[in-house]
């Protein structure tokens, strides 16, 4: 009926219940899953098992850690989220795309491309625009401002013209920010 060996069974009856064991690791499993989503989940075992002791639990860093295991918790860094940098929702007129992916380049100072992005420094973000030569993958200009405007991009800009001198039928491209659809920077 039972499916299984007499002497399994009767090895079977003398055992202690396994159910108190059980309902008791559920209970911290749903513990450390309340206490990680209170703490979004910053606490690792050590501060997770400290968590438990202090709710009444006699858990040591190993049992912490397997319990969060069990329950599916990892510690989540927080992340550190930067500023936006390319704001394409602006009423400047666009400049079409002439380089359409034509990324080999055969001299220098034919294609520049254009972008900025930000760096956490120990006085906050600093944004950073930089133009590179695609043909050798170097760059010819760059600048860094604590604000993210025209001027940015502009003074890179000047860097990259006073260090080369593109030739007739420079093409420049950038992303379609409003930093490089102003009329400030296209009439440079």
């Amino acid at each position: 009926m039972l499916n299984v060996s007499r002497s399994g069974f009767y090895a079977y009856l003398p055992r202690p219940a396994q159910a108190s064991v059980n309902a008791a690791e559920v209970a911290l499993v749903t513990c450390v899953t309340a206490m990680a989503a209170e703490t979004r989940h910053s606490y690792g075992s050590r501060r997770m098992a400290k968590q438990l002791q202090d709710a009444g639990f006699h858990v040591g860093r190993a049992q912490a850690r397997r319990l969060m295991s069990q329950a599916g918790v990892a510690v989540q860094p927080p992340r550190r989220r930067g500023p936006m940098t390319t704001d394409s929702r602006h009423g400047y007129e666009v400049a079409p795309n002439l380089l359409a992916r034509e990324l080999d380049v055969t001299a220098p100072d034919h294609v520049w491309a254009g972008d900025i992005t930000y760096i956490w420094t120990a006085e906050g973000w600093l944004y950073l625009s930089v133009l590179v030569d695609l043909y050798a993958r170097k760059v010819v200009g760059w600048a860094m401002n604590p604000h993210m405007d025209t001027t940015l991009v502009q003074d890179a800009w000047q860097m990259a013209l006073g260090r080369r001198s593109p030739a007739a039928g420079f093409r420049h491209h950038s992303d379609r920010g409003s930093q490089y659809a102003r009329h400030a920077y296209q009439t440079i």
